[in-house]
């Protein structure tokens, strides 16, 4: 399955630029032995500053060959603002000599230039934002775009966005396609990833695990075989059916720590793929077929990695959880939570996923947030027992510590600052009603986003859900939850629970909110633009729903075609639907995009969204930048003066 003589390159993932401002340098990477490391700002220039990273870096085993670094540079001299900073990562070889990025990483250096670099932006004047990147969806890849598009103006800085805004749905660790499953464990036995013991399970072990013959296509059939777990056999492995959407297909879900591991390199870098060499497993005739179909889109996903990991070494980048970057429909309802966390098994898949998250994701975002919780993830990698598996103990206790933990949201300051939202493990529970939908956010937490906008003037709210989305859908997501079967419809919506709609309303509605307030999202497969204006009110503020999704990922085209066009018919300004909405106390008025041919306000297709803020906040340019290669503009709708 791999290569077991060819020597590791020493650098498997990365750099990746996290946190970057003039005052400290935020880097994440993976590499395949512990590193001594330099970060040289403005090389070759005589005013380059040298810092060797040995007292700046957190450097974490998570294999026999694969060590997490977390590079955080408080830098001695401010770096400017709004102009090209060129670096270098120099890697001390095994003979003493440092070798420079461009001679390890050349695909991370643009044509026209030496080294990579980032921009420092005085403002947040652009963004680039988009989520849903699934490596097994047929179509060009979103991040390939930014990287054509940032490509094309390496010689404008000023232009370049101030973050790339990674808004949900990094990975797909519970739709997973046969090829990119075989490439997990070939990595996974190649950099020797950790393992550990499976609780609750009919198999004992990670390693039985990759050696069973359901291991691919069949995971269903590794769950306990107990009447009880029929709900968590379904919800996790059974591919739920969802006939007004779309049916999952979780048959390859990922479990172990090891896996979850290997999905992130395999997702954002191509070395990880050339140190392997995965071939088709034993599968029916059926399951040989879908591998085969898979297996050609795979590979034109791995053909576009370079450019995606060049635009991930010049962007920072901030990222967030939603569902599938743990599980679909992850903390859906009240009794979803009892079913998954009920049992040990499912709670450890949920759990390892967090840890994934936590040390490839959301480390980067805030590390002094984090940091805490790092720590004990690196107890727990150091506590092996004699076979070399993870102790159940430390493990347990600190997915126990991840599933309690409430500080997974944060923000950024800047003109306008960035809020970004946890809309997934702080969740309004229906007590009354456990198999109705949780509110996105409970009260505190909105309380605590709402402390947030008192005083600004204007924000950027990163919601990875729309806070204002397709009025249709959410009716139909509501019959399906009146009928008892919200988890056929994704029933996820800011309105689908009446206390966090009422509060998130309240607070649009506050006098002490009178501020222009950006919410950007991702979550539903397709992208549009909304205007925003509270109904009654002085000074009312100004609110612009963008949505943009997927990077790698589509909703059904027909499907979206007919509820596109039966919310046009049924919620026009004069219908009275619309009093039946929670929404009556806003004016929404929709975007439509400048490529749609027969009136769609919605836009399908794969890409990253791009928006230009004006000095007050407000939005001057919307835009979807398709992975195929054009753009989509959404200019401003006309409203009436009286709102």
């Amino acid at each position: 399955m791999s290569h077991p003589a060819a020597a590791l390159p020493d650098v498997l993932v990365g750099p990746i630029l996290r946190r970057i401002t003039p005052s400290r340098w935020v880097m994440w990477c993976l590499t395949s032995r512990p590193l001594t490391m330099s970060l040289v700002l403005h090389p070759g220039e005589p005013q380059a500053q040298t810092y060797p990273l040995a007292a700046y870096q957190q450097c974490l085993p998570v294999g026999q060959h694969a060590f997490i670094h977390l590079i955080d540079v408080p830098l001695a001299s401010p770096l400017p603002r709004d102009e090209r900073i060129a670096y270098d990562l120099k890697v001390q070889q095994r003979d003493g000599g440092y070798q420079s990025l461009p001679e390890w990483a050349p695909w991370l250096c643009y044509d026209d230039q030496d080294y990579p670099g980032c921009v420092i932006a005085s403002r947040h004047h652009r963004l680039m934002h988009g989520s849903c990147r699934k490596p097994h969806h047929d179509s060009a890849d979103g991040l390939v775009r930014a990287d054509q598009w940032l490509g094309e103006r390496q010689a404008a800085p000023g232009e370049w966005p101030a973050w790339l805004l990674m808004t949900g749905d990094q990975v797909y660790v519970d739709d997973v396609a046969g090829p990119m499953l075989r490439a997990i464990h070939a990595l996974t036995e190649r950099l020797g990833l950790v393992d550990e013991y499976l609780e609750g399970a009919t198999i004992s072990d990670s390693q039985a695990l990759y050696a069973s013959p359901d291991s691919y296509y069949q995971r269903s059939q590794l769950l306990p075989d107990t009447t009880s777990n029929v709900a968590l056999r379904e919800r996790f492995f059974g591919g739920v059916k969802k006939p007004v959407f779309t049916s999952a297909n979780a048959q390859n879900h990922l479990m172990t720590l090891g896996e979850m591991l290997a999905m992130y390199c395999l997702v954002w870098s191509p070395v990880a793929w050339q140190v392997i060499a995965p071939t088709q497993p034993p599968l029916g005739d059926k399951d040989a077929a879908l591998y085969q179909q898979e297996q050609a889109v795979i590979e034109a996903f791995v053909a576009g990695l370079p450019q995606c990991a060049r635009a991930m070494a010049h962007l920072p980048s901030l990222m967030i959880f939603d569902d599938h970057d743990v599980t679909d429909d992850w903390n859906l309802t009240a009794e979803w939570e009892r079913s998954a966390y009920g049992h040990p098994f499912s709670k450890q898949i949920i759990g390892n996923a967090l840890i994934a998250y936590l040390l490839c994701q959301g480390w980067g975002n805030a590390p002094e947030n984090l940091n805490p919780l790092v720590d004990e993830a690196a107890a727990m990698l150091e506590s092996v027992d004699s076979n070399g598996y993870l102790a159940n103990v430390a493990q347990d206790g600190l997915i126990d510590r991840l599933l309690a933990f409430q500080g997974w949201a944060f923000q950024v300051a800047g003109e306008p600052p960035l809020i970004v939202l946890d809309t997934r493990t702080r969740r309004w529970r229906n007590e009354r009603h456990p198999q109705r939908p949780s509110g996105l956010m409970d009260w505190e937490a909105l309380i605590e986003m709402q402390q947030a906008l008192i005083g600004a003037p204007s924000a950027v709210i990163i919601s990875p859900a729309p806070m204002f989305g397709v009025k249709l859908i959410e009716g139909i997501q509501k019959l399906f939850t009146l009928a008892g079967k919200p988890l056929m419809v994704d029933a996820e919506n800011w309105m689908a629970h009446r206390g966090a709609a009422n509060v998130l309303l309240q607070i649009w509605q506050h006098s002490k909110t009178p501020g222009n307030y950006v919410i950007l999202s991702g979550d539903v497969h397709y992208s549009f633009a909304y205007d925003i204006v509270v109904r009654h009110r002085k000074q009312a503020p100004r609110l612009w729903q963008i949505t943009s999704s997927g990077v790698k990922n589509t909703f059904p085209d027909s499907l979206l075609d007919t509820f596109d066009r039966l919310n046009r018919w049924l919620y026009a300004p004069w219908s009275p639907l619309n009093w039946f909405t929670k929404r009556r106390k806003l004016s929404v008025h929709p975007r439509d995009p400048d490529r749609a041919s027969a009136g769609e306000r919605l836009w399908n297709a794969s890409g990253i969204g791009l928006v230009t803020l004006d000095e007050h906040g407000c939005p001057i340019d919307i835009r979807q930048l398709d992975a195929s290669g054009g753009e989509a503009c959404f200019p401003p709708p006309d409203i009436p003066a009286a709102g």
